[in-house]
């Protein structure tokens, strides 16, 4: 055999046992605690209460700490339904001192980058938090797992990490939460936009204390749920999990310069169809929750961000969408939120001069009598 030959069989040889670039990585996920009910037959040990007044009835329901609608209840001609979205899961501590402070570790659930350390409690209703970058392959594109409520962190920004890295101690920092409820609030998030201070400049009139890393700015998955498939089987595929989200509504929007979304130009799996090819518009799929499930390429013309398609329900939409809808049955439009919303996915919207620096949101940890959720 000729030594080019041989060389070239050698490539391919060594180029087959490698993984491809575009390959999906397992995820390898782990619970950011010890606390491993959520796998057993006493999830109410995993998740911590809040507290509920509902039709003069006082309660203290663990299941309000899990992800979803599953706060401020309402009586409709559904039955009763959670009217609001809870972005992530709160896990109680197993451990507490003769005070009654937590004193569970809290430890990263994936291998990935410290990318954003908010140590000051007072900032963010999310109280002392960090966020970390994971990277699952290209094909995937950036995904953040946040960590709220902390009483400290042990880590810094630009630093490594793998599954199980201790990050920092469980805490009850943030509004709404006493030391009898605390808890670790955690989020699996994608990001909506990368210019999302001059989005918030706009609509707020202040800047963005936590820069992209506010929790406005990034869009939650059912980590709960997450957690208890990829237990089941620790092959599962993060792309394969969001396919089976349901779409509740889509959003078909102008398409402007010809150029790709944000969003899809992070996140290959989010574009369907041939985005190579020139047309009028974008259709947007997204979940009852707000997070972006597909952008496809639109032949209908339209000037302005239309409802295009909508699960039907008997109740009004703003209760399963997180106020982003109006309307009810097959009829829906895009309320003064969903159109703020859908401005910072699409980037619309323009840049402002720097601003002072945003006031905390909201106490958002409580059931209260609002829908619509603030973070």
């Amino acid at each position: 055999m000729k030594i080019s030959h041989w060389l070239s069989a050698l490539a391919i040889l060594v180029s087959s046992l490698l993984p491809a670039q575009a390959e999906e990585q397992l995820m390898g996920l782990r619970l950011p605690t010890y606390n491993r009910y959520i796998f057993g037959s006493e999830p109410q040990k995993f998740y911590m209460y809040t507290t509920r007044n509902f039709e003069g009835e006082a309660s203290k329901p663990w299941t309000a700490g899990q992800y979803g609608y599953v706060r401020n209840l309402k009586r409709t001609s559904e039955g009763v339904i959670g009217t609001r979205f809870h972005e992530g899961i709160d896990i109680r501590p197993l451990k507490r001192d003769s005070a009654g402070r937590p004193l569970d570790l809290v430890r990263a659930i994936a291998k990935g980058k410290i990318v954003y350390v908010n140590s000051v409690a007072g900032n963010s209703n999310y109280g002392k938090y960090v966020v970390i970058e994971h990277n699952f392959g290209p094909k995937l594109g950036p995904f953040y797992s946040l960590y709220a409520h902390l009483d400290k962190a042990d880590c810094e920004v630009g630093q490594p990490v793998d599954a199980g890295t201790i990050i920092a101690k469980m805490g009850y920092t943030g509004s709404g939460i006493n030391r009898e409820r605390a808890h670790l609030h955690l989020e699996f998030n994608v990001m909506t936009h990368s210019d999302f201070t001059n989005w918030h400049a706009h609509y707020f009139g202040s800047s963005s204390s936590h820069g992209m890393y506010n929790g406005l700015n990034l869009n939650g998955l059912n980590i709960a749920e997450l957690f208890i498939r990829h237990n089941k089987d620790n092959s599962l595929k993060l792309s394969d999990f969001i396919k089976k989200i349901p779409i509740y509504f889509k959003v078909t929007i102008p398409r402007k310069g010809g150029e790709a979304l944000d969003i899809a130009k992070r996140h290959p799996w989010i574009r369907k169809g041939d985005h190579s090819k020139a047309t009028p518009s974008w259709e947007i799929s997204y979940a009852s929750s707000g997070f972006p499930l597909a952008v496809t390429p639109s032949l209908r013309k339209v000037s302005s961000p239309t409802i295009s398609y909508v699960k039907p329900t008997r109740t009004d939409h703003s209760y399963h969408t997180k106020g982003l809808l109006t309307g009810s049955n097959r009829s829906a439009s895009l309320s003064k939120i969903g159109l703020r919303t859908v401005s910072l996915l699409t980037g619309e919207f323009p840049k402002q001069p720097k601003l002072p620096r945003a006031d905390p949101l909201p106490a958002a940890e409580e059931e209260t009598s609002t829908a619509t959720p603030t973070r």
